[in-house]
Formats: C-alpha cells, sequence, structure tokens
C-alpha cells in the first residue's frame, strides 16, 4: 500500500480516536514488513498489536475501521437494523366437497356468427429519460422552490446571481431534466489544500424534487458530480448532511460514501 493511502488510513483512524502504528521494519521479506496496527490514545492494542508491534495487513484495518464506521454511524443515528423475519407460507385450507351437487348449467348453443374482438388499445408511449447538464440563469424560478424545499431561504433574485458567478468560475451546478422540467440540482467545488497532494473535491447541494424522488435521479446526479470533480483531478470527495437527514446519511453510504469527521460552522 502507498505512502499516501496509509496516510489516509491514519487519517481515518485518528476521526475514530485511534492511533495507526507502522512496523518499523524496512527490509522486504522480513516477518513485521508492511504491518501496521491500532492503538487507543493510550497506547493500548486495539486491532492487529502484539508485544512486539504490529501484525496486521493494511486491508484488515482499513476493512475493521470500516465496520467500526458502520457502528459509530448507525449509533449516530439511533437506529437499529434488525433482520427480517421470514414469514412462513401459509397451507392452504382443503375444500371440502358441498353437500349437495350444484346441477349442470345448460349449455346455451353458440352464437352462428362470432362478434369481431375489438382491437387494443396501444401501450402508452415510455416517459422521456431524464437528462443532466449545466444549470442556466433562466432555471433560476425553479432551483429556488427546490433550494427552499431543502430548508435553506432564498430568493431567484440571488439564485441567478450565484449562477451567473459559478458559471465564471468554472463551477456551474448540475441539473436533472426531464420533458424540459428541472426535477433535481446538484452544486460542485474543487478545493486545493495544502495538505493533500491532489484537489478536494466537494458535493456542495443535492436535492431532487418531491415527486421525482424514488427514481434513481439523486444517484444519478451524484455520479454526474463524481464524473466531473475527477476530471478536474479531484481524488477524494467529501460532503456534508445535517445530522436529522438519517435517509441522506443512509443514501451516501449506499453509494460508497463513509463518515470521517464531524462538521464545525460558525457565522460570520
Amino acid at each position: 500500500m502507498s505512502d499516501e493511502r496509509l496516510d489516509q488510513l491514519a487519517e481515518s483512524a485518528r476521526n475514530r480516536g485511534l492511533k495507526l502504528v507502522r512496523s518499523r521494519v524496512r527490509t522486504p521479506g522480513k516477518r513485521r514488513f508492511g504491518k501496521v496496527g491500532l492503538t487507543d490514545k493510550t497506547g493500548k492494542p486495539v486491532f492487529g498489536m502484539d508485544a512486539k508491534g504490529p501484525t496486521a495487513k493494511p486491508e484488515e484495518v482499513e476493512n475493521f475501521l470500516r465496520n467500526l464506521g458502520a457502528k459509530d454511524w448507525g449509533a449516530s443515528l439511533g437506529v437499529a437494523v434488525m433482520p427480517r423475519k421470514r414469514k412462513r407460507p401459509q397451507k392452504k385450507a382443503a375444500l371440502e366437497p358441498a353437500n349437495d351437487s350444484e346441477p349442470e348449467r345448460e349449455r346455451r348453443p353458440k352464437p352462428k356468427s362470432e362478434p369481431t374482438p375489438k382491437p387494443k388499445a396501444k401501450p402508452a408511449p415510455p416517459p422521456p429519460k431524464p437528462k443532466v447538464r449545466d444549470a442556466k440563469p433562466s432555471d433560476s424560478p425553479v432551483l429556488t422552490e427546490l433550494i427552499r424545499f431543502l430548508g435553506h431561504e432564498i430568493d431567484e433574485k440571488a439564485v441567478r446571481k450565484n449562477l451567473r458567478a459559478l458559471a465564471k468560475a468554472g463551477e456551474a451546478p448540475l441539473v436533472a431534466v426531464e420533458d424540459r422540467r428541472v426535477i433535481g440540482l446538484i452544486g460542485t467545488h474543487r478545493t486545493p489544500t495544502v495538505h493533500r497532494p491532489a484537489p478536494v473535491g466537494r458535493i456542495t447541494i443535492l436535492v431532487v424534487a418531491k415527486n421525482a424522488q424514488g427514481r434513481g435521479i439523486g444517484k444519478m446526479l451524484v455520479a454526474a458530480a463524481e464524473e466531473v470533480l475527477g476530471k478536474a483531478g479531484c481524488k477524494i470527495i467529501e460532503v456534508t448532511s445535517n445530522e436529522r437527514r438519517a435517509e441522506a446519511h443512509a443514501f451516501y453510504r449506499h453509494l460508497g460514501y463513509e463518515r470521517t469527521s464531524i462538521r464545525f460552522m460558525k457565522g460570520l
């Protein structure tokens, strides 16, 4: 595993209150070469450690931290995932014969000429597939409503101004469009940092219209944003989500995002 990946592993351990211990053996082929382990802040072994030092592979520590992160995530939401109980198939009751047999119905003679069957109605055409494009100032009225739906108070004039500024900076938001109607919005930002070898990508906003949710629009927008940020040279993507939005947390985890930090904010 590269030094950059080990640094990210160490950062992930710090976010969980742990310390990544690396083996001091620098000769390939020796027993503890490339091994790592985890301790708590007091130096007490937590995973992959014995009396002589680290014993685990980086992949094993990464898997341990991922599982530990999942437990922390569930605890932060206060949600317990209960296993589903399989329903036992109900036995069909045996049909008992009636006491009296029903008389046979009189057979009516078929008419000589059968009526011509009515032609089947043609199936309705499938709905148009949603597409993703850059947001335009003319989208401002719909985007204002979507942003307010997410809980941010803003007027149409401010949204139009922000769209122009973002387009000028080369970071125009993306919108999902279905039959010329805007039904979703996602914003992206590229941030160079002094402590990382590559820029950090960021999803700044994601919202899907209420009547379009549950159809994969959010997943489509995230995939488009990841493609944009990847082409911009970003190696990682981060996103923040309000603590009360449990459904949003589950959505991002389903797409492979992990909880790595706590966000702090101060108004100026």
